[in-house]
């Protein structure tokens, strides 16, 4: 159940992914007002990209905000209006790291911060894995400088659970694998 909001104003609002506001809200039940900032966001795809030898396609890109380098997984907002998630999934694989994948499951649905964000994580493991070309996409800013790099599975896991790896989505995807690997619910592809 959302809680009443009396007044809303956009602190910004862009055409192409987000939009910071400004809400003024009240609990259920009672009169006290109290504002809370929210980022509107589309949404982004993550893709776990794990080949026949068990090694997991990554990625090292700069990230502005953080003024870091971060070891990630491929990954895309999902900025095509309502094409399906795994649409936009294999996409962002062919675009980014010039692979397709034979194999689709959904490992995990997640809010990125839901503290400030509406942004949903709809994290896939991709398997049964070959070469396509990224076609006319042309990689730009942070994405030009992207280094791409195949690391195997076991070796992500203990980079992740020793803190080495600290990237979210990548953390969730690797540690979501790992229990459902175990649990013997991974599809058999």
């Amino acid at each position: 159940m959302s809680w009443p909001v009396v007044s809303s104003r956009d602190l910004h609002r862009d055409g192409w992914v987000v939009a910071l506001r400004e809400d003024v809200i009240t609990r259920p039940g009672h009169p006290d007002e109290f504002s809370r900032i929210s980022l509107e966001h589309p949404g982004a795809v993550i893709v776990l990209a794990v080949d026949d030898a068990e090694r997991v396609i990554c990625l090292r890109q700069y990230r502005h905000t953080s003024g870091q380098e971060f070891v990630e997984l491929p990954a895309g907002l999902r900025d095509a209006g309502e094409e399906p998630a795994v649409e936009t999934a294999k996409r962002e694989l062919q675009e980014e790291v010039e692979l397709e994948a034979a194999h689709w499951q959904l490992l995990l649905s997640t809010y990125a911060s839901a503290g400030i964000s509406d942004e949903v994580h709809e994290i896939f493991l991709a398997r049964g894995l070959s070469h396509a070309p990224r076609g006319d996409f042309e990689m730009r800013h942070e994405e030009a400088e992207m280094e791409r790099f195949w690391v195997p599975m076991a070796d992500l896991l203990e980079a992740v659970l020793e803190g080495r790896v600290r990237q979210g989505p990548l953390a969730q995807a690797v540690l979501a694998y790992a229990v459902l690997r175990q649990r013997g619910t991974l599809d058999a592809r």
